[in-house]
């Protein structure tokens, strides 16, 4: 019964589940990808030297991917979430009618593992049909020929679907013990349930800035100052600058409105602004938290990408580099750079269609208060733009210092064309943030301007 209750509920949900399908896919698709990219070079033509170099080069992949997983855990424990919070009415239906929590853990088990299974399956068949294109650029980066060749690495995909299993697992077990924690009446109003700020997040709001101001001073000197000890210690430095952006975010979430209010009331009470403003307001600590994951996760990929197209492009040209060394070392920045923004526009949209599905009650309000759609539509663009422009925006500050370290390590190195590289990473980064923001847009309106 249980089985076959999951089966019904997927298909039902299939809305619900097709961005999270979606998610699930690319991670599985970008896991593979990576992971297998010696098998790219080596299915190349080359000679028994380079074919020796790059055999040992799947050793540093192999490491590298290590922390891919980590990456990609913390997205599908994201996606997971938005499940849940979607669906936590269906599952307090359930429990008003009898069912037990532990019934319930199995049901969504079961979901699961059927909706990560199919996801697995379709990215590791979308990785297999896309190594040519993957191939290519393995090649590029390590500068030799390459020709379009269909590749699979069975060792490549064990390792994919282990980790992704492992993932899977660990999110479908901290889902079901969220489900079981809850009680019927946090179930039942888990949409309507305003956001309660948590840790730093209690603080007062010129605390909060205060404190998100030194904590972001704090990383950006190191990485000035001491640029050996932020390389070391980039990760932990990470999660400060995530907390600094986000109590940043939150302050002015709040704080905004009210200054509006009063210095520019004519703007503010004009159209649906006042709305827009009170539907960020009313999802503030939520929505901070994503922002500044999603800036934090930007600024890092416009920084890996430049670093990893330094050290492939820019060191061909120059006597003092090795391209055959650092290949390895620019591949994965190039690769993680292009996974973080995957990672970054995934956030973003889950968080945005989550946000739209708890808002569609207040948008039909306006409907039957005679809004015109137009004004409807204007709210909804305007509401996925300031979380898009936001996180955008700040991480280009968080690149400002970024980049400075990566001019250092890349003049060091005797790299050039360094202007044209973080040039064109910029201007990629923004125009596929700004299609990611038309597509999501576009659903968001599909979902609450009709």
């Amino acid at each position: 019964m249980h089985l076959k209750l999951a089966l019904r509920n997927v298909r039902r949900s299939v809305a619900d589940y097709s961005v999270y399908f979606a998610t699930l896919t690319f991670a599985a698709c970008l896991l593979y990808a990576f992971t297998s990219s010696t098998d790219y070079l080596l299915a190349l033509d080359l000679t028994p030297d380079q074919r020796a170099i790059y055999e040992k080069a799947g050793g540093a992949m192999q490491a590298f991917s290590t922390f891919t997983v980590l990456v990609f855990a913390f997205l599908i424990t994201y996606a997971n979430r938005f499940i849940l919070r979607r669906r936590s009415h269906e599952f307090g239906t359930y429990a008003l009618l009898g069912m037990g929590g532990g019934e319930m853990a199995v049901i969504l088990a079961l979901e699961g593992t059927l909706v990560g299974a199919g996801a697995l399956a379709a990215g590791l068949a979308l990785g297999c049909a896309a190594s040519p294109l993957f191939g290519a650029a393995a090649a590029f980066v390590f500068g030799v020929p390459w020709k379009p060749v269909l590749t699979w690495s069975p060792d490549a995909a064990l390792w994919t679907a282990g980790s992704f299993a492992a993932v899977m697992a660990l999110a479908t077990l901290l889902g079901m013990r969220t489900m079981r924690r809850k009680s019927l009446g946090e179930l039942m109003g888990a949409a309507r349930r305003p956001d309660q700020p948590r840790g730093l997040g209690r603080l007062t709001g010129r605390a909060q800035l205060i404190v998100g101001i030194a904590l972001l001073a704090f990383v950006w000197g190191t990485c000035l100052l001491q640029p050996a000890l932020f390389v070391g210690l980039m990760l932990p430095y990470g999660v400060v600058a995530v907390l600094g952006t986000g109590l940043i975010f939150r302050y002015t979430a709040t704080r905004l409105p009210d200054f509006l209010r009063r210095r520019c009331p004519n703007w503010y009470w004009t159209s649906l602004h006042s709305f827009t403003l009170r539907q960020v307001e009313a999802r503030v600590c939520a929505s901070s938290n994503a922002m500044a994951c999603v800036c934090a996760l930007v600024a890092v990929a416009v920084c890996m990408i430049t670093t990893g197209l330094a050290f492939s492009v820019g060191l061909r040209e120059s006597p003092l580099g090795s391209g055959e060394t650092l290949a390895p070392v620019a591949y994965a920045g190039i690769f993680y750079g292009a996974t973080f923004l995957v990672t970054a526009a995934a956030v973003l949209a889950l968080q945005q269609l989550s946000e739209a599905a708890d808002s569609l009650s207040r948008y039909r309000l306006l409907d039957d208060l005679g809004a015109p759609r137009a004004m409807r539509v204007a709210a909804v663009r305007a509401q996925v733009g300031v979380y898009f422009v936001a996180p955008i925006a700040f991480a280009l500050v968080h690149d400002a210092f970024g980049m400075l370290l990566v001019l250092f390590l890349s003049l060091a190195l005797g790299a050039t064309q360094l202007t044209a590289i973080i040039g064109g990473t910029v201007g990629g980064t923004l125009a596929l943030m700004g299609a990611y923001y038309l597509i999501t847009a576009r659903q968001c309106v599909r979902m609450l301007g009709r």
